[in-house]
């Protein structure tokens, strides 16, 4: 298998990993995370599914980061496209059940976010582009020079905020996974001795220029 196909496989595997660490921290039952009580929100206000409310955020973010002079990359486009039709897919399934008490749910929570944080060292360290969310954590990061985990902190509260305002539900759950997905993430990067800042992710255009070359 060449490069690119390895590339490719880590980025596909991490956002399936990505769209079960969501479903497990909805299933939880104790508050949703903070984006998806903004997903659920939109889908409520707008009337369409969590995943393509999950999608088009994602679209709306990546603008935001580009504006921030991350690059968009294949990896960037595809996390916003796939997380969403995963995350559909995976609740049409109805493969995890859900929490049937609060100390289940806490586990589960807590589950959900551990895998949300691996899922984010595999598509990012894939360097097709970091996810729209990601992008906007590692621009935020670069700009400000703030710890990483303190910007996804600050991203989280502020989606749990405008989530709330639009009817998402919010409790126990959404507090403790925004105020420690941070520090999860931190804590997986460090044990993997995996630095997200340091990733020069390709664009588009060297992606494609990278895939002709390979087939020569």
């Amino acid at each position: 298998m060449g490069a690119i196909a390895k590339r490719l496989v880590r980025l596909i595997v991490g956002l399936f990993l990505y769209a079960i660490g969501i479903v497990l921290t909805l299933k939880a039952h104790i508050g949703y995370s903070p984006w998806d009580v903004f997903h659920v929100g939109l889908s409520q206000v707008v009337g369409m599914s969590i995943g393509l409310a999950s999608i088009l955020t994602g679209l709306a973010i990546v603008i935001t980061a580009a504006f921030l002079g991350e690059r968009v990359g294949l990896g960037t486009i595809l996390n916003m496209v796939l997380i969403g039709l995963f995350l559909d897919l995976i609740l049409a399934l109805d493969v995890i059940p859900q929490a049937a008490s609060p100390v289940l749910g806490l586990a589960m929570m807590v589950a959900g976010l551990l895998v949300i944080s691996l899922a984010s060292f595999f598509y990012i360290g894939s360097g097709f582009g970091a996810g729209p969310r990601d992008s906007l954590m590692v621009a935020i990061t670069r700009k400000t020079r703030i710890p990483i985990g303190l910007a996804r902190a600050g991203i989280e509260l502020f989606a749990v905020f405008v989530g709330w305002r639009m009817g998402g539900l919010v409790g126990f759950g959404t507090l403790f996974f925004a105020l420690t997905i941070g520090l999860g993430m931190q804590l997986t990067f460090k044990l993997l001795r995996f630095d997200p800042a340091s990733i020069e992710h390709e664009s588009l255009m060297a992606t494609w220029n990278n895939v002709r070359a390979s087939m020569r």
